[in-house]
């Protein structure tokens, strides 16, 4: 990948990144920062990519290392959930904490549970906030193929919690 190719490659993937953040900070401003700083990243080592993951896979592995420095930087005090660190609320209560781990660990264990195509859009759309569309272009189907995988799965997840 070249330098003059970024732009496009930002325009592609620039919301998915921030998603990306978005969902492990819950701060639109500091996503957005570190979205600017994950793409300059990207930039400076350009030339490292050599085409051996996706694009969006190379992406979220810098922005996720833009986030850990950012977090120890800044001491954030963090837990790590799955190989995925999570900022623990100020003010929250150790009792809301461990609520929230449970239930983040029982819908993932119940995620995984599911066949394998359901659950990569499942994650895809939930962790990396992708469009339909944008999944079923990784998954090389159709967008409708991805809404009806995701509302099949949630189904699922939905007649195993009753």
């Amino acid at each position: 990948m070249q330098k003059d190719e970024m732009e496009k490659v930002y325009q592609e993937h620039a919301q998915s990144v921030y998603g990306f953040l978005l969902l492990r900070t819950h701060d639109s401003q500091l996503a957005e920062e570190l979205t600017q700083e994950t793409f300059y990243q990207s930039l400076r080592s350009v030339e490292k990519f050599d085409g051996s993951c996706k694009v969006s896979t190379w992406l979220c592995a810098i922005a996720k290392n833009v986030l850990l420095k950012y977090w120890q930087k800044n001491k954030v005090p963090v837990v790590a959930l799955d190989d995925e660190q999570i900022i623990l609320a100020e003010d929250a209560s150790v009792e809301e904490i461990f609520l929230a781990e449970e239930n983040k660990v029982e819908l993932m264990a119940k995620i995984h549970q599911l066949p394998q195509e359901m659950k990569e859009v499942i994650y895809l759309r939930l962790a990396a906030d992708l469009s339909f569309k944008q999944i079923g272009e990784i998954m090389n189907k159709t967008e409708i193929w991805a809404r009806v995988t995701f509302y099949r799965g949630k189904e699922k997840l939905l007649k195993e919690e009753k």
